[in-house]
């Protein structure tokens, strides 16, 4: 029996021994040998969404002056100077790596990036990963947004990427930024949501609902895609910060989507059109309503049949959100205003009588037949085409507006109003419609061979 159990206890060590070098040589190989998987979720996304990030550069012409010995017009003498002096041609074309961009539809060949990205830029190249080159076209861009959609034609179908969904995005998550920093191609970098709904002030304006990120982003990055896990476009990289290193910023795909729609159907994002007007609050006005400074502005007129006024918005109630952002002042809101497109449903908080109020609204494109009342109105002129030349006629002047202060009457010729070039009313009406929220304008005035530049305050 002694010697039976100790044969037991025998065995089981040397059971137990067998395991443990079954476990010593599998985690062995798991170091040494192929046992973890390297094609991890990163790897996949990156391989499968790498070929529909381009890169986008511009092409402008570089005149340079050629061999001073060139032209004596003998084929040997100027074979000569150009073998010995190596002359720079009189025409090249010089190439500037201006971002990244996103292959959002591949058989369209459309193209989502930065409208910062293609400001003011000569002939547009587009680089795929495989070396395709192929000259773009600007289907749209829209400043206030920062993005720009553009085509390139392609015979073959183009590699695209897979839409995502920014509205459930948490903080912490992975996330995944491609792009062309510095001119480094596909350059993958890697780091998590840092935060949701972030604002940028710039030196123009004032940008909202941005995703932060700590993914390295840096100049050449613009305009590529932040992506999930998954390999989803979940936004486009757009800003570094640039006092502190680890903070980067992407436009929410979801807000994209509704900008993209707009410019690919109209080349431009229309304004929305709510029908209120606001007022910023000063000291005495601020502790009549017993309100902060900066918290909340007056809605000083609601217009007829707007959507404003069907949603039961009075003149006197305080606008205290728009869409979740707060508005302390009028630049808040005409600010929180360019965020959305015709047709969503936006939220405000009112206060009223001392009480607050939760309202919703749906947007509207604002009605063309009003621009000519609300030019004569906020302008102060009403106008017809002209038949003799470009421009458009002023046939009234708003008594005691400022126009008719400074001497403008009728007859007079309206030839531009901002970057606007006026060639009819449709012109007119288009520039009423996308400048009735600005604070100031800028008039090209004709009179006889005489033109005038008038800035107007409104």
């Amino acid at each position: 029996m002694i010697k039976t159990g100790s044969l037991y206890i025998k065995n089981q060590y040397i059971f137990i021994l067998m395991i443990v070098i079954l476990f010593f040589i599998s985690s062995t190989t798991n170091l040494y040998g192929a046992g973890y998987e390297r094609k991890n979720a990163v790897v996949q996304a990156v391989s499968a969404v790498s070929p529909a990030v381009v890169n986008i550069s511009s092409a402008y012409p570089v005149h340079r002056r050629s061999s001073p010995f060139s032209g004596f017009g003998d084929p040997f003498f100027d074979s000569f100077f150009k073998d010995f002096f190596d002359p720079v041609p009189r025409k090249q074309y010089q190439r500037a790596n201006l971002g990244s961009g996103v292959i959002i539809d591949g058989i369209k060949g459309f193209i989502l990036t930065n409208s910062h990205v293609i400001d003011k830029t000569g002939t547009i190249i587009i680089t795929l990963k495989d070396e395709r080159e192929f000259e773009a076209s600007i289907v749209g861009a829209d400043p206030d947004s920062d993005l720009a959609v553009l085509r390139i034609d392609s015979k073959q179908k183009l590699p695209d990427i897979k839409m995502g969904d920014s509205s459930d995005l948490m903080i912490g998550e992975d996330v995944i930024a491609i792009g062309n920093p510095f001119g480094f191609s596909h350059t993958v970098t890697t780091g998590v949501i840092s935060a949701l709904n972030r604002s940028i002030r710039t030196d123009k304006t004032v940008y909202h609902d941005f995703i932060q990120t700590d993914a390295s982003i840096n100049p050449g990055n613009s305009g590529g895609p932040l992506l999930n896990i998954n390999g989803e476009l979940i936004g486009i990289n757009t800003a570094v910060y640039a006092k502190a290193q680890g903070i980067g910023f992407a436009i929410p795909i979801n807000k994209a989507k509704r900008i993209i729609s707009e410019l690919i159907r109209y080349g431009e994002v229309s304004q929305i059109w709510l029908g209120i007007v606001v007022q910023n609050f000063d000291a005495g006005m601020a502790g009549y309503f017993n309100l902060q400074s900066g918290a909340g502005v007056l809605i000083q007129k609601v217009e007829t049949g707007s959507p404003a006024q069907k949603a039961g918005i009075r003149e006197g109630d305080i606008l205290l959100s728009l869409g979740g952002q707060d508005i302390g002042s009028s630049e808040d809101y005409y600010m929180a205003v360019k965020g959305f497109t015709p047709g969503e449903l936006i939220k405000l908080t009112l206060l009223r009588k001392g009480k607050t109020q939760k309202i919703s609204l749906k947007s509207q494109v604002f009605p063309v037949e009003r621009a000519m009342d609300f030019g004569f109105a906020h302008l102060g002129i009403k106008v017809v085409n002209f038949s003799s030349g470009k421009g458009v006629m002023i046939t009234d002047v708003l008594p005691g507006s400022y126009l008719a202060e400074i001497g403008v009457r009728p007859g007079d010729i309206l030839r531009q109003i901002d970057e606007i070039s006026i060639n009819n009313t449709k012109d007119y009406e288009k520039a009423v419609i996308r400048y009735r929220n600005k604070s100031s304008l800028v008039l090209l005035v004709q009179r006889g061979d005489q033109g005038y530049y008038i800035t107007l305050r409104l």
